[in-house]
């Protein structure tokens, strides 16, 4: 969303707005917003204090001007009070002569911030990349929840010196960076439904909601059409609202859910009128690790981006030049209607005791495994999970000058989700029922074959990652080094990769290996 350098305690900390960014007078603080239709950037000052504000922008409101304003003390106030609560995506920015700069986050988060500090400047981006100079070396602590897929929301980043703006959260830098986490959000319990209750009617007024907060509504807006559940709801009902106006586009798995991929997205295209053109890039041809992909290639690629990078940057960049300039996607569904502990009690992704499984689990990374869970964010409006996987899509859209959407995160679509019965969630059971109500077949609405990327990761394992493995173990690694990663076990589970016998549950996570590792020496320039 923006891109920062903040100097406090300048010599002439007046800002002004050149036409591409705020600055301040004397040059030595700076801030770029993301230059795009959906995004809107406003100042205002009394004299002394300034706050700096780049948001998401909402629908019904004609963008703000971004110059400077100049207000009273009182004006000031309300504006900074009524600023903390923009419902959609935001960073506000505030500074004042002889104090630490201060940068807070909106609790709908869609894009990322990652800030570091060179003990004079605060400097911050949506693209970790842009960071690198400020890396110290890796955060054994998230390495080791990586290398086991049991992310955590909090201010890590896998390297030192380069932290995540959480939502709600403040970043204090007045030499030295502080950031303060926000209070708990209180969150709804499933509730009793009245006897006449309209539940699928609830459901899609919510999304429509939630998608009319913003000015959505264009020919430059495209749907991310997987064929599954939670984009085709969202889909469904954007074409049906406004038929013949949204292109879609997706990518092609590999294995037995594929021709079943293919049959339930032209079904959903045929039962609601969407426009063309309606793009479908195949992941088996542009797997991860393949030739063209930036990871493989060396280049500097944030690891918070999906392992799943090289086809979701194919697709982002088809769909940018197909002229779209929007992206609304599904994303965010799963966590919606998830069940809770006392309905399914579950481990969540990334148990522990798969560092005693995976062999090539280091001695440090098993270690720092039993604090895994310190200083974690606290709950947030939108589960935690979600916001973690919007951040690994941001970026790979933003490049191409993309906004995305995702209408399953918003807040009160969250809320709507934690008050439905059981029965409701179960088994996605509000989304298949709004499906079925259009007239869906079977097909759609209870597909007999599993569809997910795992076929795509076993052709990018078995394919293109013996030879990057090889030259891992031939060259070295950070991650050997720091003891995050055991080469011998590591060594012991790529043969097995090479034999023919690959199997999903085993040998699947070792692609996070790769990713880490190439990020690693990317960043740390090896």
């Amino acid at each position: 969303m923006l891109r920062i350098r903040l100097t406090p305690y300048s010599e002439n900390p007046a800002w002004t707005w050149s036409g591409a960014c705020f600055s301040t007078l004397d040059q030595h603080s700076r801030l770029t917003p993301v230059d795009h239709p959906m995004v809107e950037h406003l100042a205002a000052t009394d004299g002394r204090r300034t706050l700096l504000m780049v948001r998401e922008r909402v629908a019904d409101r004609p963008a703000c001007s971004p110059g400077v304003r100049h207000v009273t003390r009182a004006e000031y106030d309300q504006a900074r009070d009524a600023a903390a609560g923009w419902p959609t995506d935001f960073v506000l920015v505030e500074t004042e002569p002889d104090q630490p700069v201060r940068v807070t986050a909106g609790s709908a988060r869609t894009t990322p911030l990652y800030l570091a500090t060179d003990g004079t400047s605060l400097v911050g981006s949506w693209d970790m990349a842009d960071l690198r100079e400020h890396i110290t070396g890796i955060n054994p602590k998230e390495a080791a929840r990586l290398l086991i897929y049991r992310p955590r929301y909090s201010t890590d980043t896998l390297f030192k010196g380069v932290h995540r703006l959480t939502e709600r959260a403040v970043a204090h830098f007045g030499g030295a960076l502080w950031i303060s986490y926000p209070e708990p959000a209180l969150h709804r319990t499933p509730r009793r439904l009245a006897p006449d209750a309209d539940v699928v009617g609830a459901f899609m007024a919510t999304m429509d909601a939630a998608l009319d907060r913003r000015p959505w509504a264009e020919s430059t807006t495209l749907f991310h059409l997987t064929g599954g559940f939670d984009s085709g709801t969202v889909a469904t009902r954007a074409a049906e609202r406004y038929p013949g106006l949204f292109p879609t586009a997706t990518l092609l798995i590999g294995g037995p859910g594929r021709k079943q991929q293919i049959r339930r997205r032209a079904e959903m295209r045929r039962r609601v009128r969407f426009a063309d053109p309606d793009l479908v890039i195949d992941a088996m041809e542009y797997p991860p690790l393949a030739p063209g992909c930036r990871w493989g290639a060396g280049d500097v690629v944030s690891p918070t981006e999906d392992p799943l990078h090289h086809p979701f940057t194919v697709m982002a960049r088809a769909v940018a030049q197909a002229g779209a300039r929007t992206v609304v996607t599904g994303l965010g569904g799963d966590e919606m209607v998830a069940l809770t502990q006392d309905e399914e009690p579950h481990e969540g992704p990334g148990n522990i005791g798969d560092a005693l499984i995976l062999p090539w689990v280091g001695p440090r990374a098993r270690e720092v495994l039993e604090s895994a869970d310190d200083g974690i964010a606290p709950p947030a409006r939108v589960n935690s999970m979600t916001l973690l996987s919007l951040e690994t899509t941001a970026p790979i859209l933003l490049r191409e000058g993309l906004w995305p959407v995702h209408p399953f995160a918003d807040p009160a679509m969250v809320e709507l989700g934690e008050q439905l019965p059981f029965a409701w969630r179960e088994l996605k059971q509000v989304q298949r029922r709004r499906l079925a109500s259009l007239g869906m077949s079977e097909d759609v609405v209870h597909p007999v074959e599993r569809e997910s990327f795992a076929e795509v990761v076993e052709h990018a394992l078995t394919s293109h990652a013996p030879d990057l493995f090889a030259r891992m173990l031939a060259d070295g690694s950070p991650l050997f080094e720091d003891g995050l990663v055991d080469p011998d076990g590591l060594r012991s589970a790529v043969e097995d990769l090479t034999t023919g016998a690959y199997s999903e549950e085993r040998d699947g996570k070792i692609l996070e290996v790769l990713s880490l590792h190439m990020s690693a020496e990317a960043f740390l320039g090896r």
